[in-house]
């Protein structure tokens, strides 16, 4: 629920706090104090569209903020902290802050949890958190959508497998249609997907003709760097084997010989130091890893003899074929090979079509078998709901003043749809004789302000939206009639938080809280400027508030008597 709500510098309001809690809050005042800034502000927390001329006149911005808790496990908290919100946790529950200021140019900022956040953020968790219903929020009620879920929601609640059903109707429904989609896909693209199976199989018989190995690019590449610069390479290995072990061609002197004579010279005198016959022991392993490098440089010189020009000429042969390939169908050999690997999997899947149609028609008809029978039954249990909805909500009606207007819920057949196969259509027939008509039709909005009361009244226990604002839903009504109203938002109130804001005293005496906002004129440079303060009425100032509101005269001591005495009436045992 919505624990206090803080406004500044919106409208004709200043700065003022309203403290709500749980149970009926009511707002009343004079007209123009500033009633429907309130309501303002909450839309504005809800992620309504800015308006610049709602900034109070000579501000800068305005802003309103909310201190909202909620239990521990509420959606809205998920959503809330995936936007990176800061929540304060206690035993049992959570409190969330949601934030807006609007400049005076028009543009505004949100704010969840102390963190920025997109506009949309406040959207989301606003469809979570609370419902508003005003002369100008009825469109709700007029969306064919809004009606099928408001039936939904109660069709779960009357029938206990309404919501499995239903759910499973989903999940056959998305099954159905995929089908229904891959098999379209099928059929209309039969020759395009002919000539792909052709052009498939011609690519892959090029590929397969030619065998590339793994990475046999780069090693191909190499040899052929490798054999044109035989000659080359012979020569350096010869010249760098005589560097090393020159006795093996004549009587020069090289590296292994010096080493040979540096090592028998130290040796003569290493047992005189053991520091010089560790540097013995290090001179011999020289020598034998020249000697090694040696017998190296002579086996790869001799098997250069055999890599000839012959060779060369086969490779890039070779190098030739794998660039045709490389050309057509990747960067590289293994690219090619990673492309054609894939290719044999989609030449599978086109060479199947007939067989794939086939297990699909099947699958088609099997699911379009358990469809129906989902189907019949999600309408069946609406139309048995529709029924109940529509007579609970009726009997409301009959006590907000409209004694012989009817609700009728029709479910018609329509085409298969994700929610079944059925048209939800909120019908009003608002006098006696009267034809039913849609909502938007045939309901004025004081009606269409009455009808959503008797709905959320009935629907009260199993809608999940913790906070409901009416804004002069009792608008056009009075005497018994407005009692009627006041009892109805008692009883939602039981349920969830309700804020109304209301210019009858027969509504505002069944308030568990009452908020008056008053207005005052005040001199600035010589321009009077209106300005409106918010506060909690005490039970006495409730007295007086409630004589205002019944005879204009606050201070009439029959009006303080009759206000008393609908206090009296409206009470209702302590929660």
């Amino acid at each position: 629920m919505i624990e206090e709500i803080r406004i500044r510098d919106l409208g004709v309001i200043s700065e003022s706090t309203l403290p709500l809690g749980p149970g009926l809050s009511v707002v009343s005042g004079e007209t123009g104090a500033g009633k429907t800034m309130v309501v303002t502000a909450v839309g504005l927390l809800l992620g309504n569209r800015a308006d610049a001329g709602a900034v109070r006149n000579g501000a800068k911005t305005a802003s309103a903020e909310a201190t909202v808790v909620l239990p521990a496990n509420h959606p809205a908290l998920v959503r809330a902290l995936e936007a990176g919100a800061d929540i304060d946790e206690f035993d049992g529950g959570a409190q969330l802050i949601l934030a807006r200021t609007v400049n005076a140019d028009g543009r505004s900022r949100a704010h969840v949890g102390g963190r920025s956040a997109p506009i949309g953020v406040l959207n989301e968790l606003g469809e979570a958190l609370v419902a508003v219903h005003g002369q100008s929020d009825q469109i709700r009620l007029k969306n064919p959508s809004a009606q099928r879920v408001a039936l939904d929601k109660f069709a779960a609640e009357a029938h206990k497998g309404f919501s499995a059903t239903i759910g499973n109707y989903g999940t056959v429904f998305e099954r159905w249609r995929a089908i229904r989609a891959e098999l379209a896909e099928l059929r209309s693209a039969s020759r395009e997907r002919l000539r792909e199976a052709e052009s498939l199989t011609t690519a892959l018989a090029e590929i397969d003709a030619v065998e590339p190995l793994p990475a046999e690019d780069e090693i191909l590449k190499a040899q052929a760097v490798k054999l044109g610069n035989v000659e080359e390479l012979r020569k350096a290995a010869l010249g760098a084997h005589e560097a090393l072990s020159a006795a093996d061609y004549g009587d020069g002197v090289d590296a292994a010989a010096l080493v040979d004579t540096a090592r028998r010279l130290v040796e003569t005198v290493a047992d005189a130091d053991e520091e010089l016959g560790q540097l013995t022991k290090r001179l011999a392993e020289v020598g034998y890893l020249l000697a090694d490098i040696a017998r190296d440089l002579a086996s790869y010189s001799t098997s250069l003899d055999s890599e000839g020009p012959g060779r060369l000429a086969e490779v890039e042969d070779r190098r030739g074929e794998l660039a045709v390939l490389v050309r057509k169908y990747a960067p590289s050999i293994d690219g090619v090979i990673e492309w054609a690997d894939a290719a044999r999997i989609r030449l599978t899947l086109l060479s199947d079509d007939s067989g794939r149609i086939e297990t699909l028609e099947a699958g088609e008809l099997a699911a379009l078998a358990e469809l129906e029978t989902l189907a019949a039954q999600v309408t069946t249990a609406r139309k048995s709901a529709a029924a109940k909805l529509s007579k609970a909500v009726s009997a409301e009606l009959k006590a907000l003043a409209m004694p012989d207007a009817r609700l009728v819920i029709e479910v018609s057949p329509a085409d298969r749809g994700p929610h079944g196969e059925d048209d939800i259509a909120f019908l009003l027939a608002p006098h006696a004789g009267a034809l039913p008509r849609p909502l938007g039709k045939g309901a004025s909005g004081g009606e269409l302000s009455r009808v959503m009361l008797a709905l959320e009244v009935v629907l009260a226990a199993v809608d999940p939206v913790p906070t409901f604002v009416f804004d002069e839903v009792d608008s056009g009504v009075g005497g018994k009639a407005a009692v009627e109203i006041g009892r109805r938002l008692a009883m939602l109130a039981e349920h969830v938080q309700v804020l109304v804001v209301t210019h009858l005293p027969q509504v505002a005496a069944f308030a568990d809280q009452h908020i008056l906002v008053t207005k005052s004129s005040v001199s600035k440079n010589s321009t009077g400027i209106t300005t409106s303060n918010v506060k909690l009425l005490t039970h006495d100032e409730r007295v007086v508030e409630l004589a205002r509101m019944l005879a204009g005269q606050e201070d009439s001591a029959t009006a303080q008597a009759h206000a008393k005495e609908l206090l009296a009436q409206a009470a209702r045992p302590a929660r």
